[in-house]
């Protein structure tokens, strides 16, 4: 049921205005949250304390019952909830994120992704904000947690265009200064001429923070599922090949495959938790087993 509803919301008439932005994202968190999967969140969530002795008023809902079990005693089983987590969402703005397939960008499915996301981390209270890069220009909605912040967020959002390249200059740096314990999701197609994108990358990441990397990919850009001879052209440096799929494609497939498992050992040693999302997976669906595999891992 969700899935057709989506469907039928994801163009742009809807995903560009802010109501109909928050309408899908409302949709999706909802839709996987309700249930047994309400328990699922984006940050870290309580942390277990210690035990105390029961008193009269308490909240029997606390009760451990396997303590009972082996005492025959009464304790409740008390947590910490982390405060103070904020979320900075930063997404790739460079051209290549306007590459399409099945109607759908990489830009509009980030779009709806980060959406969603901060849906969820403003239900769990958490401060956020949004920063979109560029070599055209670096905007921001710094990170507060208030009434209006979720409307800003999208109302910037929606505002976000592909154009350009990646940002290699000094403005990014900007992007480095941390404060407090810190969550940073950052979707990208990782394209870039030089590996500027994972220099950015791991200098985000510190001994205080986490990084997440959701990398975005076309199903047949991945395959070189194209027939016949095509010329292609770079969407941020213009320059234009001519090739024959046919006998490029073995080739093109390798390499691909060489270079997205060199991208996850390579997140993988540095302590970040890298995503690979196919443009044709349904969204709900990546963020469900985002979440489900937080969960498991929070345990």
């Amino acid at each position: 049921m969700i899935d057709a509803r989506l469907k039928e919301l994801l163009n742009p008439s809807v995903l560009n205005t802010v109501s109909g932005l928050e309408l899908v994202a409302r949709i999706i968190v909802e839709g996987f949250m309700s249930g047994s999967n309400k328990s699922q969140a984006v940050g870290a969530g309580q942390e277990f304390s210690q035990y105390r002795s029961y008193q009269p008023g308490d909240d029997l809902r606390q009760l451990d019952w396997k303590m009972f079990a082996r005492t025959e005693r009464y304790y409740i089983k008390e947590s910490e909830i982390e405060t103070n987590i904020t979320v900075k969402f930063m997404l790739d703005a460079s051209h290549s994120m306007s590459y399409t397939e099945e109607g759908t960008s990489k830009i509009q499915f980030a779009k709806v992704m980060i959406a969603a996301l901060a849906y969820l981390v403003r239900k769990q209270s958490d401060t956020f904000g949004l920063y979109s890069v560029n070599n055209q220009k670096i905007k921001s909605v710094l990170p507060r947690f208030e009434q209006q912040q979720f409307l800003r967020f999208l109302t910037e959002l929606i505002k976000v265009k592909s154009e350009g390249a990646w940002e290699k200059g000094g403005d990014v740096e900007q992007l480095y200064d941390h404060h407090g314990k810190e969550m940073i999701i950052f979707v990208t197609d990782l394209y870039d001429d030089s590996r500027d994108i994972h220099r950015f990358i791991s200098r985000l990441k510190t001994t205080r923070n986490e990084v997440i990397v959701f990398h975005l990919l076309g199903r047949t850009e991945s395959t070189f599922g194209f027939q016949g001879s095509f010329t292609f052209e770079d969407l941020e440096t213009g320059e234009r090949t001519k090739v024959d799929t046919y006998s490029e494609q073995k080739d093109y497939q390798q390499r691909m495959q060489e270079w997205l498992h060199e991208s996850r050992v390579w997140m993988l040693e540095k302590q970040i938790n890298y995503n690979l999302v196919y443009l044709d997976q349904p969204i709900e669906q990546v963020l469900q087993n985002f979440l489900a595999v937080r969960k498991r891992l929070a345990r």
